[in-house]
Order: structure tokens, then C-alpha cells, then sequence
């Protein structure tokens, strides 16, 4: 009597991206590295910025007198200063600490609002249902960066210190990604609770609570992941168009990339270039990073695109291609 031994899988290829990595090829799997390289070293620089910045973000001097205003790179200053007379090297990594603390306060806010009341929502159903869907509806469809300017003047009348403007900042972000979060897990859950197994729950007499957080909840939470990816980028440029247009952070109390841009402005026409594109360039390079893992991992969770690059990358033919498509 033979026995068939069952290879479980390690904990370490379990892992979320470790697993997504293992799954994608060719282009795919290059766009996925890229963008996971970018976020790692996005992180390493706002955790590790009192080590790497030179200077504190709001330091205009030192041992040797003032900085000076608008000196070009070089010396000690490799990214040279700004107008206002801050260092742009370390103003760009202080503002990589700012930007990873607005984007963790916004989404877990927003994720906690916003998946709580779509399970409520598409659960119970009935007249409150209406209700949540009018407004997030009504939220949904208004202009998002101007719905953020609105909130930050309400919270803290457009600027204010370090630890209440990155909470300004981020409810005001949470605001604007409430509806996402709800609308997915609405639907979700609308779809779930029908199924046999939530029925069942209920027969043997299962709580409401429990049904919605034990079996709906862990059901309806999968495509969290890419919209969580998608929301980070968009708090990115969110804050940086806050900033930019005055109602971010105050420059002594934090860096902030979207209010050194909006300082910059007048150095274009005088050919003072150093003060913009740093940190333009940071900017579009996180939001880069994170937008590579989003669709990286979109195409990873479509069984249909999942199988075109695998068959592509192994050299298949299109008809070959077509055929497991069909099977799926």
C-alpha cells in the first residue's frame, strides 16, 4: 500500500507578494520588481531620514552662517537650496517621512470607514442602504482634489502644525476614498450574503455580527489589495496638490514636495531648475512604483490576463493562447 506525501507550500511562498511574484512572467514580473524596488527604497528614505538628510527640513543655517537662497548644487548643498534658503536634498527626503505618514493615517482611515459601512450597507440593505448610496454616490461624483481643498479649510483652515496638518491632510484624502472602499464592499457583500453557506450560518442561528464579520467579511476583502495600491499613489498627488496649491503643511513644521514645487515656480523663468525638478522627479517616481505593483497585481488577479502572459512568456501561439482562456 503505497502513501502519497502532501508537499505543503512554506509560509515565506504564502506571503502576498512573494506569491504574486512567484505567479507572474516576463514583462509582468519586471514591472512588479520595479515597482517593489521603488517602494522599498520610498520607505527605507522616510524611515532612515534623520540618518540620510544632511539637515533638518527647516534649517537654514549652520556652524559656517546662513545657507543662502537659491545656490546651485554642489559643495555642501548637492542639490543645491531653495528660495526660502532650506537645503532641496534634505527638504525632498524629510518630504518622503510627511508623504508615508499622510498615506498610512488616509488609508487605514478610509478603509476602516469605508469597508465597515458597506458591510452594513449591503447587508442589512432596506432605507439605510439608500441612504450610504445617495451620499457616497453624491461624494463619489465630486471633484476629488477640490473636495480635499474644502476639507483641509474646514479641519484646519489650510495650514497648520506638523502632527494636526498630516491629520488634516489625511482626512481630508480619507474623504475623497470612503466611496471607493464602499462600493466594492457593497457589492461584495450583496453578492455574499446569498450564497449557501451565509444561509446556513443563519439557520443555526449565527448572530448578525458574527455572519457579517466571520464569513462575509473575509470573503468580500480580495480586491482590496489593487484598490489600496491605486488609493496610496492617488494620496500622493493629492497631498502634493494641496501643498502646491497653499493649503498643505507649514514649511517649519514639515517637507512637503507639493509646497516646495509651488515655491519653485518663479525659478523656472529665471532658469533656477534645481529647486523644482527634485522634488517633481519624487513625486512622480513613487507614484510610478506604487502604480507598477497596482496593475501588476490587477493583471495577476485576472485568471484571463494571468494566463495571456504565461502563455505569451512560454512562446505559445495565439490559437494555444485562446484555448486556455476557453478553460478557465
Amino acid at each position: 500500500m503505497s502513501t502519497t506525501t502532501v508537499v505543503r507550500p512554506s509560509i515565506w511562498s504564502r506571503l502576498p507578494l512573494v506569491r504574486q511574484l512567484a505567479q507572474s512572467v516576463g514583462w509582468q514580473r519586471g514591472m512588479l520588481v520595479a515597482g517593489l524596488v521603488i517602494i522599498v527604497v520610498f520607505l527605507l528614505t522616510a524611515a532612515l531620514a534623520p540618518i540620510l538628510a544632511p539637515y533638518r527640513f527647516d534649517q537654514l543655517r549652520d556652524a559656517n552662517g546662513t545657507f543662502g537662497a537659491q545656490l546651485p548644487p554642489g559643495g555642501a548643498h548637492l542639490l543645491g537650496t531653495t528660495v526660502g534658503g532650506y537645503d532641496v536634498l534634505s527638504r525632498v527626503i524629510w518630504g518622503a517621512q510627511t508623504a508615508v505618514l499622510v498615506i498610512v493615517v488616509a488609508v487605514i482611515l478610509s478603509i476602516f470607514a469605508g469597508v465597515l459601512l458597506g458591510l452594513v450597507s449591503g447587508y442589512f440593505g432596506g432605507w439605510l442602504d439608500r441612504v450610504l448610496v445617495v451620499i457616497c454616490d453624491a461624494i463619489y461624483a465630486f471633484p476629488s482634489l477640490l473636495l480635499a481643498i474644502v476639507m483641509s479649510i474646514v479641519l484646519s483652515g489650510g495650514k497648520s502644525s506638523l502632527s494636526f496638518g498630516i491629520l488634516a491632510a489625511a482626512i481630508s484624502i480619507t474623504v475623497v476614498f470612503i466611496p471607493q472602499y464602499f462600493r466594492v464592499i457593497r457589492s461584495e457583500t450583496v453578492r455574499i450574503k446569498a450564497e449557501a453557506f451565509v444561509e446556513s450560518a443563519k439557520v443555526i442561528g449565527a448572530s448578525n455580527a458574527r455572519v457579517m464579520f466571520r464569513h462575509v467579511l473575509r470573503n468580500s476583502t480580495r480586491t482590496l489589495p489593487l484598490i489600496l495600491t491605486l488609493n496610496a499613489s492617488e494620496a500622493i498627488l493629492t497631498l502634493a496638490g494641496l501643498g502646491f496649491l497653499g493649503f498643505g503643511i507649514e514649511p517649519t513644521s514639515a517637507a512637503e514636495w507639493g509646497f516646495d514645487l509651488n515655491k519653485s515656480i518663479s525659478d523656472v523663468a529665471a532658469g533656477i531648475w534645481w529647486t523644482s525638478i527634485f522634488p517633481g522627479t519624487a513625486i512622480v517616481l513613487v507614484v510610478l512604483g506604487i502604480t507598477l505593483v497596482g496593475e501588476s497585481l490587477n493583471d495577476l488577479a485576472d485568471p484571463r490576463l494571468r494566463t495571456r502572459h504565461r502563455a505569451i512568456a512560454s512562446s505559445a501561439t495565439p490559437t494555444e493562447v485562446d484555448e486556455l482562456e476557453e478553460a478557465l
